[in-house]
């Protein structure tokens, strides 16, 4: 057993720690970008195939106190890394650091490698060699103050790539943030959810996830990860095939229907090119057409977008900008004009609706004289949002807040 750490995306904590408690089958605790939780190698397996919201699953090597790049040396070498590689296999060490005192985190990466390659050839004459891209063994090293903790990287390329994107606009919502935008609505695909439906789609990341989860398709189920190569995990090998073969047993046809477009004819070819690489074609109703006038394709259901803001484009995607983005709003004009354009659309046809906006914006509400129900924080990258939730009411025709 172990305390397992699986960093997310800000504002995801709580959300990641409910998924991953189902998940381990034992309660998780939220800490500031990540949870911890106790598990074996089955855990771990099972949160990699199945965790929609973590980015990584980090199993712990070694922990302590340091004040240099020579103390993280002493640390490394404490680790029985014949135990995890042979010297045939490749390594890669990434650092980050929270107020640390040290200088380069660059040195104490290689300070670390170092450990690792010293220990492995005084054991037994030879060192694995250095594969940045597709290592058999990622270790992140993570440096506070005073306290450092070496971890083995079991996921290796981050979960948000879940093994399905051919292409991509410019600047995508990433799987995990889609995924967590979905938990936070309580939009887990089953029948008592009711359709969902993107009008601004991009790349069709959400309705994408959307589907996935109304088929019962694990988050992991088209990949794979670093732990398969990785000398204790080989011995589970047996039992990692039946957990595959398990979860792609437990795949179904759509328990509700999802409905995506978007106002470029690029970006709805692109979702659906992704689509199909997920194996959600069937369950994923597209269509190009501008989310200032297209209609319910349902009575009721839940609006999940992640609206364009940025650069103009205009409608339908002509233009030499629209060519290259979807970086912009439909029909163009301001961003202004075009949520008070969508809020005014959604009164009048919407009735009935939920609807869920990730964006910058903090006075989005202002700009759509609606009033929010809920405000989600959840960091986009770099960038801090907030998931606004509006209830599309009949009769709410009428700003709900001054213009």
């Amino acid at each position: 057993m172990a305390t397992l750490f699986l960093p997310c995306a800000g504002g995801v904590e709580a959300l990641l720690a409910a998924e991953v408690s189902r998940i381990a089958g034992r309660a998780a605790e939220t800490g500031r970008g990540g949870v911890w939780v106790e598990g074996d190698e089955a855990t771990a397996m099972a949160l990699n195939l199945e965790s929609r919201l973590a980015q990584r699953v980090l199993w712990p090597l070694v922990d302590g106190p340091y004040r240099d790049e020579h103390d993280l040396y002493d640390l490394g070498r404490r680790v029985p890394w014949g135990d995890w590689i042979t010297p045939q296999q490749t390594l890669r060490v990434d650092t980050s650091a929270v107020r640390s005192p040290l200088r380069s985190l660059n040195f104490a990466t290689l300070r670390v490698k170092d450990a690792v390659c010293d220990a492995m050839r005084e054991a037994g004459g030879e060192r694995p060699s250095v594969d940045t891209r597709h290592p058999d063994l990622p270790i992140a090293v993570f440096v506070g103050p005073e306290h450092a903790t070496i971890y083995a990287d079991l996921s290796g390329e981050a979960l948000f790539k879940r093994g399905w994107r051919e292409v991509q606009g410019e600047a995508p919502l990433k799987e995990t943030l889609a995924a967590a935008m979905l938990a936070a609505a309580g939009w887990q695909g089953r029948e008592e959810d009711g359709p969902l439906f993107d009008p601004c789609c991009g790349a069709g990341t959400i309705a994408i996830e959307a589907a996935q989860l109304a088929c019962g398709i694990a988050a992991g189920l088209q990949r794979r990860f670093a732990f398969e190569r990785m000398l204790p995990f080989r011995r589970h090998a047996a039992a990692w095939r039946e957990m595959q073969r398990a979860a792609q047993a437990r795949v179904h046809a759509p328990r509700v229907p999802v409905f995506a477009g978007d106002v470029s004819f690029r970006m709805t070819d692109f979702a659906s090119r992704n689509a199909e690489g997920a194996g959600v074609a069937h369950a994923i109703e597209f269509k190009t057409a501008d989310a200032l006038q297209r209609l319910p394709p349902a009575p009721r259901g839940t609006l999940m977008l992640n609206p364009p803001y940025g650069e103009r484009m205009d409608a339908k995607g002509h233009g030499a900008r629209a060519a290259e983005s979807r970086q912009g709003f439909e029909g163009g004009g301001s961003p202004a004009e075009f949520f008070a354009g969508l809020a005014a659309h959604w009164k009048r046809h919407y009735a009935g609706w939920n609807a869920w906006l990730l964006s910058p914006e903090m006075k989005l509400p202002t700009l759509m004289r609606l009033k929010e129900s809920r405000r989600v924080p959840m960091w986009n990258g770099p960038i801090e949002c907030r998931l606004f939730r509006f209830e599309m009411i009949a009769g709410s025709n009428k700003p709900a807040l001054a213009a």
